[in-house]
């Protein structure tokens, strides 16, 4: 069952944004000019209280204390929307003790990338909690391009949003599918392997991005994801902006990417991957205005001449 937060939308009351580092800690800069592009925008800021720490040898806090930020957060009747600082490394050591009933009970937008994939998943596949890779403070909203403010609005507030060549979205199999958007960075998709915590993917659109991996790496994590048998029953593929993959348009790293990705998911076998594939979705690893894509909502994915992934279902609950 899908648990949807609430619907928040900037107006005559100013939301009220938490922030939180379950992973590593950020630059005390970043979070300045992150936290002030949020108050222009209509929000009000409040930073956990070991949100801004550090602790060796890269953590933002201990296990204990990142944990007790992410519980309070949820916890607080008065904060409207969660909000990470960055990634880096670290939300892993929370998993095993997140209180799972809090969340069910307090439901609350969460947004973050990154090292926040391996905590999102565990979320929506036992909570059934609508997630946000979108845009985080001290990664994206200290940029004075590094938010597209249109899908973040528009998300919180239960649009039904369209993702095209405007976010980036371009074609490298044709076909249509249905299913749950779901996923996120496929580095830490794959380290879940062989763990409880293993990602859920049967029925899903599968999102996948990553940044400063080769061709030959996203191939090889493709393959430890089928040979997982995590491939099986996903309906589409889209891959993010893979920035610094490869990726980059007109260059030669590029066609080697897409003959990589495309030959990872046909595995050279009958029975391979024949549903529709995409890429270049800005969302969550990216150059400029990080696109915010719900997770864990019914869409459509079309891929032709214009490729576009649709939702058909809000969020939020309005």
């Amino acid at each position: 069952m899908t648990l949807k937060p609430r619907a928040v939308v900037a107006g005559s009351r100013a939301p009220h944004v938490r922030i939180l580092a379950p992973a590593s800690s950020a630059r005390a800069e970043r979070l300045r000019a992150g936290a002030g592009a949020l108050a222009v925008l209509g929000y009000t800021v409040s930073f956990g209280e070991h949100a801004q720490g550090r602790c060796p040898p890269y953590f933002a806090a201990t296990v204990e204390e990142r944990l007790a930020d992410l519980h309070e957060g949820f916890r607080d009747p008065a904060v409207d929307v969660l909000m990470c600082t960055r990634g880096g490394y670290g939300s892993n050591y929370l998993l095993e003790s997140i209180d799972l009933d809090l969340v069910r009970s307090h439901a609350k937008p969460l947004f973050g990338y990154s090292d926040l994939t391996a905590m999102e998943t565990w979320l929506m596949d036992r909570t059934g909690l609508v997630t946000f890779h979108g845009p985080m403070l001290a990664a994206d909203f200290y940029r004075e391009d590094g938010v597209d403010e249109r899908s973040f609005a528009g998300a919180l507030g239960g649009e039904l949003l369209e993702y095209g060549a405007q976010q980036g979205l371009r074609s490298l199999r044709w076909g249509r599918a249905e299913g749950t958007v779901y996923g996120g960075c496929l580095t830490l998709l794959t380290s879940l392997l062989g763990t409880r915590f293993a990602p859920q993917t049967e029925g899903k659109l599968l999102f996948l991005e990553d940044v400063g991996v080769k061709p030959y790496q996203v191939d090889r994590m493709l393959r430890q994801l089928r040979m997982a048998g995590k491939l099986e029953g996903v309906c589409g593929v889209m891959f993010g902006e893979m920035s610094d993959c490869g990726a980059e348009a007109g260059s030669q790293d590029q066609r080697m990417l897409e003959d990589a990705i495309l030959g990872a998911l046909d595995w050279g076998v009958a029975g391979g991957f024949q549903g529709p594939v995409a890429m270049g979705l800005r969302s969550g690893h990216v150059s400029r205005a990080n696109v915010t894509v719900p997770l864990n909502v019914q869409a459509e994915l079309v891929v032709d001449e214009e490729p576009v992934l649709r939702l058909r279902e809000p969020a939020v609950v309005r």
